[in-house]
C-alpha cells in the first residue's frame, strides 16, 4: 500500500486527490487548516490545524504522523492562497501570505519530515503544486502585469523545489514542480478567473487530479528538479506563442 501525504486536502485540487487516492487502495493522510474536516475513513486520516503559513505546521505534521509508524511514499504540498493586486493597489499582507504559504512553508514541512525519518528513502516522491504564472519565460505581455505577490512567489516556490531536489538527490527522493492546469475552483472564482474559465479550457479539480496522479505514478529520480504541466500545453495561453507548436503532454515547461 502506498502511503501519501496531501497538505491542503479539504477542497479543490487536495480534496480531489485524497478521494482518488483513497479510491485507488492508497493510506492517505490529509491536513486541513483549522479544526474542521470531512469524516475519516478506513484509510483516510484528515489532520486538523495545518496552516502552511506557520512555522510550527512542520511540527504538528510530525506530531500527528509519527504515532501511526507510517512512512510516506508521495508527499504533495497543493497549499495555495491568491491574493490579486495591481500596481495601484499592491498589498503587502497578501503578499506575506502568498510567500509564506507557497515558497516558505514547503521548505519547513519537507525539512520536518525528512529530519525526522518520515519519508521513504531511495524511491519517494515530493511534489510541490505551483502554476504556470511562475515561470518567468512564459510570461507574455499580452498577459499584462498585476498580481506580484501570487506570480513571484510560485516563481520562488520552483527554486524552493529545484534547491530541495539537490539537497535530497543522495537519499533518492524526487522533487517534482507542477503546473496541474487551469481549474473551476473557487479560488479561480474568487479573484474573478471564472469568466476565464470556458476560452481557458478550465477543468474540474478531479479532472486535474487525474492527470496529475498518472504523471506522478511515472515521475521518477530522473526528473527530480524539474517543472512540468501534466496535461500539457492546452490550457496554458502563451505556451505556443513562446515555446512553438506541437508541443508534448506531459509539457516540461522552462
Amino acid at each position: 500500500m502506498t502511503n501519501v501525504l496531501i497538505v491542503g486536502s479539504t477542497r479543490g485540487l487536495g480534496a480531489s486527490l485524497v478521494k482518488q487516492y483513497s479510491d485507488r487502495g492508497s493510506y492517505v493522510f490529509g491536513t486541513s487548516r483549522n479544526s474542521d474536516t470531512p469524516p475519516a475513513s478506513r484509510n483516510i486520516n484528515y489532520i486538523p490545524g495545518i496552516d502552511v503559513s506557520e512555522e510550527a505546521a512542520g511540527d504538528r505534521l510530525v506530531s500527528a504522523i509519527t504515532p501511526t509508524g507510517e512512512k510516506l511514499d508521495v508527499v504533495i504540498i497543493t497549499a495555495g492562497y491568491f491574493g490579486t493586486e495591481t500596481l495601484d493597489a499592491p498589498d503587502w499582507e497578501k503578499e506575506v501570505t502568498m510567500y509564506t504559504t507557497s515558497a516558505m512553508g514547503p521548505v519547513f514541512i519537507v525539512q520536518k519530515l525528512v529530519k525526522n525519518g518520515l519519508v521513504e528513502d531511495q524511491g519517494a516522491k515530493i511534489i510541490l503544486v505551483s502554476s504556470e504564472s511562475g515561470s518567468i519565460t512564459l510570461r507574455h505581455e499580452k498577459e499584462g502585469g498585476g498580481n506580484y505577490g501570487h506570480h513571484a512567489s510560485k516563481a520562488a516556490l520552483n527554486m524552493v523545489g529545484k534547491l530541495l531536489s539537490l539537497d535530497l538527490k543522495e537519499k533518492g527522493m524526487a522533487v517534482g514542480l507542477v503546473h496541474p492546469g487551469f481549474m473551476r475552483t473557487d479560488m479561480t472564482k474568487g479573484v474573478g478567473f471564472d469568466k476565464f474559465w470556458d476560452d481557458g479550457g478550465a477543468v474540474t479539480p478531479d479532472e486535474a487530479a487525474e492527470s496529475l496522479i498518472k504523471f506522478i505514478d511515472n515521475f521518477d529520480m530522473q526528473h527530480t528538479g524539474e517543472y512540468w504541466a501534466p496535461r500539457g500545453p492546452r490550457d496554458i495561453g502563451t505556451a505556443e506563442a513562446v515555446l512553438g507548436k506541437n508541443l508534448d503532454t506531459p509539457l516540461q515547461l522552462p
